[in-house]
């Protein structure tokens, strides 16, 4: 029964990039905060209608504090990540973000001293090669449309290669709140699973209404939750694909594992799908070899 939850986790984590992407106005400032305010106001239900009205978990407060390292860690890289794709394709966006499993492996191999085999070595440098060259060409698109005519060139082109950045960033701090965990749950064995994951949406509650309380008192905007739909679809699918990637990947992780890791691909069809993005020949080579690079990760993680 593994092949059906690894199957939802990849379709919704492919759906809440592309609504991540959609509800990111480049017009609102305060977007992006928006969009972390969503999305751990939709895990605060989560954890305490699921883990704490369903489950009935006896959970102790404060393991907020003692996952705090992890968590500020995973919730700091996706606000990253939603400031990031107001500057950038989601169809570059998103592989290059999923890349820190490349992270992982080289702080495992180096700090952990865990093996590394060689198709993963492989695999790391293709990630490499290819997040360089598709900053090179993201470069290369932005030069190009600007001597093509003088008319006003979107905002995320305009920053060219600088826009990459910002799934840089989330790929490296990512691969360090997925390094960390790895100390918590597996090395040290610090936390049980579930007070991890509860402790981790309940900081991101936290985060939100703090987030709520500076935009709504402190820079007087009107926050309309109901009317944030795209937000909201993007939280309720970024919750939804976490919640059944646990049964995937207790049901058959070796498999699951690289399926889900690949959850780009759906990204990058929707993307093309509903927002007609484009990219030229040689930007899908490079985001090929990525997910290439990926799936071998993640069958190595599995």
């Amino acid at each position: 029964m593994w092949f059906l939850p690894a199957l939802i986790t990849l379709v919704a984590w492919g759906a809440a990039d592309l609504f991540y992407k959609k509800g990111n106005n480049e017009r609102d400032r305060y977007s992006a905060l928006k969009t972390v305010m969503m999305v751990g106001l939709v895990m605060g239900l989560h954890a305490i209608i699921y883990y704490g009205l369903i489950e009935k978990i006896d959970y102790d407060f404060k393991n907020l504090l003692v996952y705090l390292p992890v968590s500020s860690m995973y919730i700091l890289s996706m606000a990253v990540g939603y400031v990031g794709l107001r500057y950038i394709e989601l169809s570059v966006s998103s592989p290059i973000s999923n890349s820190s499993g490349a992270v992982v492996v080289l702080l495992s191999f180096f700090i952990m001293k865990e093996n590394m085999a060689p198709l993963q070595w492989v695999a790391v440098g293709m990630i490499v090669l290819g997040l360089f060259f598709l900053s090179f060409f993201e470069k290369q698109q932005a030069n190009a449309e600007l001597k093509q005519s003088g008319a006003v060139i979107e905002k995320k082109y305009r920053i060219g290669a600088v826009a990459i950045i910002f799934p840089l960033l989330y790929c490296v701090i990512d691969g360090l709140g997925t390094f960390f965990d790895g100390i918590y749950l597996d090395y040290r064995q610090i936390l049980p699973e579930d007070q991890a994951n509860m402790s981790y949406e309940l900081t991101f509650f936290i985060v939100a209404m703090l987030v709520y309380l500076y935009l709504t008192f402190v820079k007087k905007e009107k926050i309309q939750i109901f009317k944030e739909r795209d937000k909201g679809m993007a939280a309720i699918f970024e919750t939804l694909g976490q919640f059944f990637y646990v049964y995937a990947m207790s049901g058959n992780a070796i498999v699951a594992a690289p399926l889900i890791s690949s959850y780009s691909v759906v990204s990058i069809i929707f993307a093309r799908i509903f927002l007609k993005e484009k990219l030229s020949a040689k930007q899908y080579t490079a985001v090929f070899f990525v997910l290439i690079a990926i799936a071998i990760l993640g069958f190595y993680d599995g």
